[in-house]
């Protein structure tokens, strides 16, 4: 419902080392609690059950994701060193804000939950409100107690990228055109195309001279579609596809993503309307030759009309790279030993 709006990124514990007797006589045996220090900030350490206690919403998603325990137990492991690294970093910044004199009032946390509500609103074109999102938080896993604090965290880095990071970047022309090339590449993965195909099938087995025959005819096909020939007469004429021989070659829109990836590269390589050279692919158990049409066209606005969100995806990106250096450059003068 929320995806992505939260990121799953206090004083010491006492340990309790053993038991002991009381009233000269013999006590119960009880349950030993046994703290562990999973890391060390400065001269602060981070303790397993802050690493528990913040990785339990995130611990329930997976578990309801597979019940193989196997699987699990991989993921829960990278988890903990993800968030453990997350939480050191989160450590750092408290320190860097504690010595700026950089806090977050409640009021902060609380128009930062309004906004989520309202960006999740925006999205899904329906009135959300902050108790739809606590509610979805609870779902989750988590408290409004550990929402609150995750939103705390996520404002006082933001106030510490504003001070000590954004000095640091500078956005050029370039930068916003790079990030224009990603975006059009991620819209033609994920947008669908109308791909039309003639496939050719080859024996299996088949010999060096039945591959070269069929590959010869499809050469002569694809000479006879750039010379004009109708291409839905061609495929008719030719196609081994029972499927798509009577539909032009069509199965309808597909995702680009869901695409052999042969059969990508020559969506690339092939303009709308063109039709590619002989693409050799193998489908389930068979082999085959496919000549392609390219008919569809991904309709992606031009850089001039989409600078100035290119231009802040830029900066977004250059911003966390610069962040990701200043949380390494923290980390140089600061001790910090991991035990996990």
């Amino acid at each position: 419902m929320f995806a992505g709006a939260v990121r799953l990124r206090k004083p010491i514990l006492a340990f309790v080392a053993g038991a002991t007797a009381l009233l000269g006589g013999p006590s119960p045996a009880r349950a030993i609690i046994v703290e562990r220090v999973v890391a060390v900030i400065g001269e602060r350490p981070l303790l397993w059950t802050e690493l528990v206690h913040r990785a339990a919403a995130t611990r329930i998603q997976i578990r309801l994701q597979t019940r193989d325990a196997n699987v699990v137990s991989v993921q829960e492991q990278e988890m903990y060193r993800e968030l453990l690294e997350r939480m050191i970093d989160d450590r750092l910044e408290e320190q860097q804000a504690d010595k700026a004199h950089i806090s977050v009032s409640p009021e902060e946390i609380d128009r930062g939950i309004a906004n989520i509500a309202a960006q999740a609103q925006a999205q899904q074109g329906r009135p959300v409100t902050v108790q739809d999102v606590l509610g979805e938080i609870h779902r989750r896993g988590m408290s409004d107690q550990d929402f609150r604090d995750e939103i705390r965290r996520q404002i006082l880095e933001g106030k510490l990228i504003e001070l000590r990071v954004r000095p640091r970047v500078r956005v050029t022309e370039q930068d916003a055109h790079s990030a224009y090339q990603r975006w059009t590449q991620e819209l033609k993965d994920k947008q669908p195309v109308d791909v039309r195909t003639l496939a050719l099938r080859v024996p299996t087995p088949a010999t060096q001279g039945q591959v070269e025959a069929r590959m010869t005819l499809a050469q002569e096909i694809v000479r006879k579609a750039r010379g004009g020939a109708d291409f839905c007469a061609l495929v008719s004429q030719y196609s081994d596809d029972a499927s798509t021989r009577d539909s032009c070659g069509g199965r309808g829109p597909q995702p680009f993503a869901t695409l052999l990836p042969p059969i990508q590269d020559a969506v690339r390589a092939t303009k709308p309307g063109g039709v590619s050279d002989p693409i050799p692919v193998h489908i389930g158990p068979d082999d085959a030759i496919v000549v392609l049409m390219n008919g569809g066209e991904t309709r992606i606005p031009p850089f001039e009309q989409v600078k100035g969100e290119m231009d802040q995806q830029a900066t977004l990106e250059a911003l966390e790279r610069a962040r990701k250096q200043w949380l390494k450059d923290l980390r140089q003068k600061v001790y910090v030993d991991v035990r996990l």
